[in-house]
């Protein structure tokens, strides 16, 4: 009988082990697939991303034939004023950081606490490009994690200027509208490479919220916003 129990437990050890390790492979294939797919884009451009495709397919449940607005524009043929503007509105320290802006991150955890509900998120330009690239909106902690896991690779991947560049073409500025390429021309009729700064900072204070400002271009608080990013625009550090 003991010699029966102990089999039994020796058995179930062993397929616990063994599920484990399938399931510790299947995780490192997981990983890799990110990881692939980030070395390729170091030295290509991505398509689309994942949030690009989430969106073409809401777009499409109204109009069949939907396209999204989006023409890619190489890091010198884009305005260096958009660059500084949008550093300057979401990411002040992003030539410093490995990634994760701690300091802003502690920042937005207190802000969240005095408001007693979720007002700021703290998240840097690298961890918005994992989640547009590869994730959907959902929150949780998975997902919170795998964006970690994802804004670690990008950093050990590519250099700044990559990141910045992959984020400046993949960024939503309206609906269906994405890239500053596609947003200097829908906005302003001209090419991101001939963005004025006071066009630059209109654009960098409409990315939080860029489906609400394309239909209320007049906000008083977009103006203000504009201008706060305009003033601090000259201090930022470009990649």
């Amino acid at each position: 009988m003991a010699g029966a129990i102990t089999r039994g437990l020796t058995w179930l050890w062993n397929a616990f082990c063994y599920t484990l390790g399938l399931l510790f492979i299947a995780l490192l294939l997981y990983q890799g697939w990110f990881a692939a797919h980030i070395w390729y884009w170091a030295g290509h451009n991505p398509q689309n991303t994942r949030f690009m495709q989430m969106r073409l397919e809401r777009l499409r449940e109204k109009d069949p034939k939907a396209m999204l607005k989006q023409q890619w524009a190489s890091y010198a043929r884009i305005s260096n004023e958009l660059k500084r503007a949008v550093i300057v509105a979401e990411d002040a320290k992003f030539s410093e950081h490995d990634g994760f802006d701690w300091e802003g991150i502690q920042k937005a955890l207190e802000k969240n606490q005095r408001r007693g509900k979720v007002v700021a998120g703290g998240s840097t330009i690298s961890q918005q490009l994992a989640k547009n690239l590869f994730l959907s909106g959902e929150k949780s902690l998975w997902r919170k994690a795998q964006e970690a896991v994802i804004t670690g690779m990008l950093e050990m991947l590519m250099d700044k200027e990559r990141i910045l560049e992959i984020y400046l073409n993949v960024a939503e500025w309206g609906n269906g509208v994405f890239g500053a390429e596609a947003a200097a021309r829908h906005y302003y009729n001209v090419s991101a490479a001939s963005l004025s700064a006071e066009q630059a900072a209109r654009l960098a204070a409409m990315l939080p919220r860029p489906l609400y400002y394309e239909h209320n271009r007049d906000s008083e608080f977009l103006r203000r916003y504009s201008e706060t990013i305009r003033g601090r625009m000259p201090s930022a550090d470009l990649p």
